[in-house]
Parts: structure tokens; sequence; C-alpha cells
């Protein structure tokens, strides 16, 4: 996709909760009702561009950093949680400003949108702003609990609203994406079976299993998706794996995970700042088929192989495949039923059968599987805080099962409250 990155700054000015991000964009540009419906196009693509870039890299796999599979040189995971989560880690910082950076360009294009209800662009525009409002809100509230909550965009400074009442606006969004969105020219454009899948992700973080379930069976048994070779999904290839990715082009994207994966040492190079940990290299058995595309050796250290441009470019970030839709579908339907399409992945990746003898034994090989198969895919950690094995198994505190607010946030904006123990 060619995204043309096209900034709308309007008197409807910024969140008030990124108050730091006010002084850095002009508030007297194109207001919305001076926008034609021939600006629609680059105003589309230009919310692609800042919804994947504005999050910067790290925000990408944030729940990897934190969920104890990949670590750095001379330091345990642990040790990288611990100094991940402070208010003035840049990370965190970046993330939080990037996500409602990204918003304020989502909800400025709903806002054009609202003009031209009859034009099929800005129909399509205005589903895939539905979306990505969702897929904001779920990468905040899944990370930092109740946060603001912005329908539009406002110069009032807010507080946070119930993690609730997030959830609520993101099925909401998803659920109107649903209406609006049919199929797409290709996975990197946003779709309904999108919205259905990042739906089936938002049900099952939330305990609603039966929904869950009943959307991630409807993709896998009635969508055009069929489990593929990792070679095809992570080497950009043609695969009937991923429903939907940002395809970052290197010309228009800041986005780089493999740069920091790969050391200098490959022929791609890279810096090489997170590394895997033998726990994690030893989740993939002999017969194991992702391990190749998941793990590489490069002289003597362990690292993710999923991102394989180094220094050269800059890989896709899938959002959506139908992998993860079999692991939610074999969680939410528990034990008894879910295990046949447990069963059904692993086959696939050339493992064996299992037969777990207890549900708490069940969900543990759902989790497991999912650490082998979603490896640097942003996952981990919210699945140990979502299922309460988090503190165990990661060794951290309760206090770190949520992110912290940014300090210069809390400083700016005396309405937000910090996360308890930051």
């Amino acid at each position: 996709m060619k995204y043309i990155t096209v900034l709308l700054f309007c008197a409807l000015g910024f969140a008030s909760s990124c108050s730091n991000m006010l002084d850095q964009y002009s508030h007297s540009a194109i207001p919305p009702e001076a926008v034609t419906e021939k600006d629609l196009p680059a105003l589309r693509l230009g919310m692609y561009n800042r919804v994947q870039n504005e999050p910067q890299t790290r925000s990408f796999i944030m729940c990897d950093i934190l969920g104890g599979d990949i670590t750095q040189s001379n330091y345990n995971p642990i040790d990288v949680i611990n100094s991940t989560l402070s208010p003035l880690n840049s990370a965190i910082v970046n993330g939080w400003n990037g996500y409602y950076s990204a918003l304020y360009q989502v909800n400025n294009l709903l806002a054009v949108t609202a003009q031209f209800p009859d034009s099929e662009i800005s129909v399509r525009a205005r589903g895939e702003a539905h979306y990505f409002r969702a897929y904001i809100y779920f990468c905040l509230v899944s990370r930092w609990g109740g946060v603001p909550l912005l329908r539009e965009n406002t110069l009032d400074k807010l507080p946070r609203s119930p993690a609730a009442d997030v959830w609520a606006l993101i099925e909401e969004d998803l659920d109107t994406a649903a209406s609006l969105l049919d199929t797409s020219e290709s996975y990197y454009y946003v779709s309904r079976n999108a919205a259905l899948a990042l739906k089936a992700r938002v049900m099952l973080s939330q305990g609603k299993m039966t929904e869950a379930a009943r959307l991630a069976e409807d993709l896998i048994t009635s969508g055009p998706y069929k489990l593929d070779s990792f070679d095809k999904i992570f080497r950009k290839k043609a695969n009937t794996e991923i429903i939907f990715a940002f395809e970052n082009i290197s010309e228009e994207s800041s986005i780089n995970i493999s740069d920091l994966f790969y050391t200098y040492g490959h022929p791609n190079k890279g810096q090489g700042v997170y590394r895997l940990p033998a726990s994690t290299v030893e989740l993939f058995g002999a017969n194991d088929t992702r391990k190749e595309m998941s793990v590489i050796n490069i002289a003597g250290t362990d690292c993710l192989n999923k991102y394989p441009s180094g220094q050269t470019g800059k890989d896709p970030v899938i959002v959506s495949r139908i992998a993860e839709l079999y692991l939610i579908s074999a969680e939410a339907q528990g034990r008894a039923k879910g295990v046949g399409r447990l069963n059904e992945l692993r086959r696939e990746r050339g493992l064996d059968d299992i037969y777990p003898a207890s549900d708490a034994a069940y969900v543990d090989a759902v989790l497991d599987e999912r650490r082998r198969e979603l490896l640097g895919e942003n996952f981990i950690y919210h699945d140990m805080v979502r299922t309460g094995r988090a503190v165990e198994r990661l060794g951290i505190q309760k206090f770190q099962l949520l992110l912290p607010i940014p300090g210069k946030e809390l400083q700016l904006n005396p309405l937000l409250e910090p996360n308890p123990g930051y």
C-alpha cells in the first residue's frame, strides 16, 4: 500500500490526555468542513500511516518485551520488564502519546466522512476509522486499563474513563466497522473480516467466551482463510492466513522491528537490542515447522527471525491472522470442545495431539501454544495478565499488571490519576 501522510489539524484540537502534544501541531490548518470528497482518498491513507507509525516500533512488541519470552544481553527477562515499566521509559511514553496522536487523525476522519454519508469512499473510510479507533483503544485499555475516552477531538482535559466504558466503545466501533465494510483489495487494507477477527480477540480479553468462540469459528469455517506455512506468512509471500497487516513500506515507515532483533552479525545487520532466552528457544521441538522462521542463531546469539529485513528495509506487521482465531476458539470453547481446534493447529505445525487432564492444564497448554505460534507478535504479556498467570509466571508484582501512565501526562493533566504502585 502506498500511504500518503495528510495531517488534518483543525480547531477541534488534540486529545487532552496528551497535553504535551498540543504545542507540537498547528490548530489553524484545514478544518474538516473545508475538506472535499476528492480529499478523502489521501486522508484515508494518511490515517493508515499515522496508526502504523505514531505509536513507534516498540509498541508493536510491547507485550513481548513484558511477556518474559525475550530479553537483553546480560539481563534476565524480569530485569527487562522492571526497567520498561517506568513512567519515564521512552517506549511507555511514546506508546501512550502515539496512540492518542493516531486517534486524533482517526477522529478527524470520522468528522470529515460524516459530511459525505452516501459516498462509497466515505463509507469505506468511515468503516476503517471505526476499526482503527477500536484497535487503538484495545491497545490502550489492555495495557493501561481505564483511559480518557474521546469520541471526538477536544481541547478539554479529561479524566480516565472506567475500563468497562472503553471496552464498550471498542465493541461498538467494531460492530459499526463490520456493518460498513466488506472485502478489501488486499490484507493490507481493513476488511469486515478484520473487524470480526479483532472483535473475537476483544471478547476473549473480556472473558466473553461464547461470543469469542462464535466469532472465531465463523471466520475459521466460513472465511477465505486457511492455516499456511510460516515461510509464506513471514517472508511476504502470497498466503491464506493473514487477515490484516500493516504493509510497512520502507519509504513511508519508521517501524523497524527486525533492527531490534537481528545482531550486526546477520547479513542484513541489526542493533540486536533484544534476544531470545534459552527458555523461549526450548519451546520449539525438533519437528515444529515454526522454529526456522521463529528462531535464528547469529554467531551464538538466538534472535527472533520473523522480521527478516534487518537494516535493509522494513517488514509487514501482522495484526490478525487465522491461527490466532484457532487459538481463540480453542481457549474459548474449553477443554472438551476446544482441544480439537488446538490439535488441528498443532498438527499443521508438525506436532502431535495433546489431551490435558484438567481445565487448568488445558489453559496452560493453550497459552504455551500461543507463545510458540505468536512469538514476537505482541500477545504474551496480555495473555498472562488476562488469564491471571502474570504474577506467578513472569515474577512481576500485582501493580505491574497495568502499565504506568507517563509522568509528564500526569503533570500536564491534573485530572489523570496514576495507576497504583507507580
